[in-house]
């Protein structure tokens, strides 16, 4: 889709009150099962539950106001979720770098100017 049409949409949508932009959203899930040949990526397991959710809450006419109440807690648990999944990922990836054995650093070089030892031969390499 290009950029102008999306951006239009968005303005369009931007300008109903919630109760009609659900019935955007119903009219473009009937277009999808209609017409759609393949699919969107998948959604993330935290999605489809706050979708469900939703769903559930409209089928049984719970007012948008308390839908949209219900759906900035369950945004906001999800940003909390995806921190904690960071600072988790974050946590792990410093541990294993620390318990990576780094190599080992090669003896250093015998200096050239050291005396020979008594005997008058230079050490053997």
């Amino acid at each position: 889709m290009n950029e102008f049409l999306w951006k239009r949409i968005e303005r369009k949508l931007a300008a109903l009150p919630e109760e009609r932009i659900y019935q955007v959203l119903d009219y473009v899930e009937f277009l999808e099962a209609r017409y759609a040949v393949g699919s969107e990526g998948p959604a993330s397991p935290l999605q489809r539950l706050a979708e469900r959710v939703e769903d559930t809450l409209r089928a049984g006419r719970v007012p948008v106001t308390a839908i949209r109440t219900t759906m900035d807690a369950m945004s906001a648990a999800g940003r909390l979720m995806s921190g904690l999944a960071a600072a988790g990922k974050a946590v792990v990836d410093e541990v294993s770098a620390a318990a990576t054995p780094r190599p080992a650093e090669p003896p250093p070089a015998p200096p050239e100017d050291r005396p020979a030892p008594p005997g008058g031969r230079p050490p053997s390499a």
